[in-house]
């Protein structure tokens, strides 16, 4: 069987291929989210630099200026999710991926007017990018879910989310080179306020280069995102083409040499299968699956679970500057000093906590399974909230330095990457796109939650002494939260081992044509033309007829009741 082979596939170089082209997304959301924290810097040091603001981009414009992108992220991860179920992923697969380098470019050639703030046109660029950001969510899980074998699912899907530590160093790099090119123009300034002429110029020029380069990784993908196959569960399930289906899985696994689709041999099954094909999810049909209390369940274990994560994962980034005048990254000596350290600090974070935690689930989620990881990582990060938040005033910096590594360690090694590999896998063919993409835009809230809400929050009643007084506040409110992610994480079901059919409780009679290139002739009884590989032959019309009715011989469960199911349950109805 197609599905078989794609299940048992052996890890292989096209497991790597997928992981790159789909992770190449990751990567350039992650570049772009990131290098708006370095840029903004730079944007207050050439479009405020007066007498109020001294080169420092007001709170306020800054906030804005960083949530844009999660907030465009929350309708892209809905509507990209149910679009790709809809018409298809392949046909949505690039659309996302376009925006991001678009807009991208957008942003790093946008100015000022009279009538036009550079606050205003980079909030548009960013939301409309948001929008291509969060469709990359549903569509590059769900891909790779839908490819991958069994055996090393988790593994793969978590690789595609492990690009994200990736963008985030790149970033930072860039910065880092971006600075270091730029010496001569700054080495002689002492502070943002002082930055005037040349050194305004120099400054543009580095904030729009850094920006622009997140578009470049996209432009080596994307051509590779418009040409990927349709995954084979999505055209056996939707499309119903079962000739299609299995040529895509070995060109898949094989390449395009050889593996074509014979015409005449497809019309031939279409024609056998219409009786059987079924009409394209529809909005009612996805709203009552999810309906239904057993689905609506598991939607709302990954959804909440993502989505107190998410208030956490954005909210700790406010001790960032902290951890990096503990580091010793705060001590300025001019412009340069003060751009370079920021950005090494910036690094050093990255490679102490988040890229470690990204690659070790990336190679223990299939042995450990993803549930464990979750909940344990929640329980983690619960205790060390707490900590932060009740010993706050009794904690050293390096105190403070040690536990946010292991934050960022265990958000990576537990819920922020299996909150994004669950939903892929324990939803039906027919909605799985739409199920990721609310889970994730239910996710992405909580982050503009946290930035809108508790960033301000940790400043109230501030003072020059004491800048953030309800830090330890906040903290403790992060440990609930966390405290709450271990408790929906209990309605998410294990992934690990298991077909994604077994997963999300689809009657085998829906895959018993599982589109196995050598399966029967056209008196339904032997094979013909089969290989070690399953490269050649097709079904015959007795065949298509007998194994869609349930009566062909070949694995499944169930396939005496098919036709029965067709005809009286109508099973692409879902729920």
């Amino acid at each position: 069987m197609a599905l078989a082979e794609v299940d048992k596939a052996p890890l292989g170089w096209y497991h790597v291929r997928l992981a790159v082209v789909t992770g190449i997304g990751f990567f350039t959301d992650a570049y772009s989210l990131f290098a708006i924290n370095l840029a903004v810097i730079m944007l207050g040091i050439v479009y405020w630099q007066d007498e109020i603001n001294k080169g420092v981009m007001p709170h306020n414009a800054d906030t804005a200026i960083k949530v844009a992108t999660s907030a465009g992220a929350i309708f892209g991860q809905v509507i990209f999710g149910y679009l790709a179920d809809v018409l298809g992923r392949k046909k949505m697969y690039g659309v996302e991926l376009m925006i991001i380098i678009s807009t991208t470019l957008a942003q790093s050639l946008c100015g000022e007017s009279a009538t036009v703030s550079i606050v205003g046109v980079l909030i548009f660029y960013r939301v409309v990018m948001g929008i291509g950001v969060g469709g990359d969510y549903p569509l590059s899980a769900v891909i790779t879910a839908e490819f991958a074998s069994t055996k090393h699912r988790g593994g793969i899907i978590a690789a595609v989310f492990a690009m994200q530590g990736l963008g985030q160093l790149a970033a930072s790099l860039m910065a880092l080179i971006v600075v270091a090119i730029y010496k001569n123009k700054l080495i002689s300034v002492p502070d943002v306020a002082s930055c005037t002429g040349d050194c305004v110029l120099a400054v543009d020029k580095m904030w729009r280069i850094i920006i622009a380069f997140g578009g470049v990784p996209g432009w080596f993908a994307l051509y590779y995102r418009l040409t990927i196959p349709e995954t084979p569960r999505y055209t056996f399930d939707v499309l119903y083409d079962v000739e299609k289906a299995s040529v895509d899985t070995r060109r898949y696994r094989y390449g395009k040499a050889g593996n074509t689709i014979n015409p005449i041999e497809q019309a031939q099954v279409q024609r056998h299968m219409a009786k059987y094909k079924t009409p394209r999810p529809t909005m009612l049909e996805i709203f009552r699956f999810y309906s239904k209390k057993k689905n609506f369940i598991k939607l709302f274990g990954t959804s909440f679970s993502w989505f107190f994560l998410d208030l956490a994962f954005y909210g700790l980034s406010f001790s960032s500057a902290s951890l990096l005048s503990t580091m010793g990254f705060d001590r300025t000596g001019s412009l340069y000093e003060n751009l370079k350290n920021t950005a090494t600090g910036q690094i050093v974070l990255i490679c102490a906590g988040a890229i470690p935690g990204y690659w070790m689930t990336v190679f223990t989620v299939d042995r450990l399974g993803r549930k464990p990881i979750q909940i344990g990582g929640f329980a983690i990060l619960t205790m060390i909230f707490c900590i932060l938040g009740f010993a706050w005033k009794g904690l050293t910096k390096i105190h403070l330095l040690v536990l946010y590594v292991l934050a960022q360690f265990f958000f990576n090694f537990g819920p922020n990457a299996t909150t994004f590999i669950t939903p892929a896998e324990i939803f039906p063919t027919r909605v799985r796109s739409t199920g990721h993409g609310i889970s994730a835009g239910l996710g992405k809230l909580g982050a503009v939650i946290a930035q809108v809400f508790f960033a301000p929050m940790i400043k109230r009643g501030a003072t020059h002494d004491n800048p953030t007084p309800w830090i330890h506040g906040v903290m403790q409110i992060f440990a609930l939260f966390m405290f709450l992610g271990c408790l929906t994480s209990l309605l998410v079901p294990e992934g690990k081992s298991a077909r994604l059919e077994d997963l999300a409780g689809e009657g085998e009679d829906m895959y018993e044509l599982q589109f196995r290139s050598q399966f029967y002739t056209g008196d339904g009884r032997s094979p013909r033309g089969s290989t070690p590989s399953g490269r050649r032959g097709s079904f015959g019309e007795r065949g298509v007829e007998e194994y869609a009715s349930g009566r062909g011989r070949g694995s499944g469960r169930g396939r005496g009741r098919g036709m029965q199911d067709v005809e009286r349950g109508k099973w692409w109805k879902l729920g």
